[in-house]
């Protein structure tokens, strides 16, 4: 009876979660597959593994006609360049707007919302035609450098760094401020030494999903990037199924695997901020 009222009530949630978890981790579970198949092919037709080859790994590595190292070293400094002057300016923005007064404050801070609104794929060809125009009297911030780039990157990120770091900031009781005050201390010093100690959990995790983001970004990075010792993770791997008859999905999927790597050791590294960073300012007071 107990059972019969489990099955009616409950087993139906067990078989969604399930589900869920199945569309989730099946094309992780193929890129595994294919990684260590001997063949380069994308073969749907057997879900189980039928051997184990290091041969993608070794075409993908030694191969001299294939920049992987350089690939991955770009992405990475690339990513890390902006996740971290992403969260400096951020996290400057957003005590600006929660602490301090100045004229055009709340246009300024539902101009940055409003902009959010909009997709990013509407600005390509005016990023696109303005970054042209700066190559032409800044050729190392221009149009197919990685500081143009990286500029463009900055750019976008601001909006939704400002917005999530505001709410923490407003949670952070003002009380504090006003002692700080009483005691002497400016501006900058309630921004280094109060507002940033409190927020290392939000700064962590906008650092991380910044990281991510820029990371995994193809769009803007095939756009700017086309000479190969410059180009991300990203655009590189891409080239192994781009073309009509590019089916080196075996390489492909190892550079996947690979390029995980360092989003996981970050992911391991700041997992302790990532609960207390995405709840923080959710209840004010």
């Amino acid at each position: 009876m107990i059972f019969l009222k489990w099955f009616l009530t409950k087993s139906w949630r067990h078989a969604i979660a399930w589900a869920v978890c199945f569309f989730a981790l099946f094309p992780l579970y193929m890129i595994v597959l294919t990684s260590f198949k001997k063949t380069t092919s994308l073969q749907v037709g057997s879900f189980l593994p039928t051997g184990f080859s290091l041969t993608n790994f070794n075409s993908l590595l030694t191969n001299p006609t294939v920049p992987f190292y350089t690939w991955m070293s770009n992405s990475v400094i690339i990513a890390a360049f902006v996740s971290v002057v992403s969260v400096f300016i951020g996290a400057a923005s957003a005590f600006a707007f929660s602490r301090l007064r100045f004229r055009g404050k709340k246009a300024s801070i539902q101009l940055l919302l409003l902009i959010q609104m909009f997709p990013a794929v509407l600005a390509l060809s005016a990023v696109y035609s303005i970054m042209d125009r700066v190559h032409a009297f800044a050729p190392s911030i221009g149009l197919g450098t990685i500081g143009g780039l990286v500029l463009v990157y900055l750019g976008g990120a601001m909006g939704v760094n400002i917005w999530l770091l505001k709410g923490f900031v407003d949670s952070i009781p003002i009380e504090l401020d006003e002692a700080a005050r009483v005691d002497g201390a400016s501006p900058m010093q309630i921004y280094w030494r109060i507002f940033l100690p409190l927020a290392s959990p939000v700064l962590a995790v906008v650092c991380l999903l910044s990281f991510i983001g820029t990371f995994n970004e193809y769009i803007l990075a095939s756009l700017f990037l086309n000479d190969p010792s410059q180009q991300t993770i990203a655009v590189g791997l891409h080239g192994f199924i781009s073309g009509q008859f590019a089916t080196n999905w075996g390489p492909f999927a190892a550079g996947s695997l690979l390029a995980s790597l360092p989003i996981v050791v970050l992911f391991l590294s700041l997992q302790k901020y990532i609960v207390n960073g995405l709840t923080a300012g959710a209840v004010k007071g």
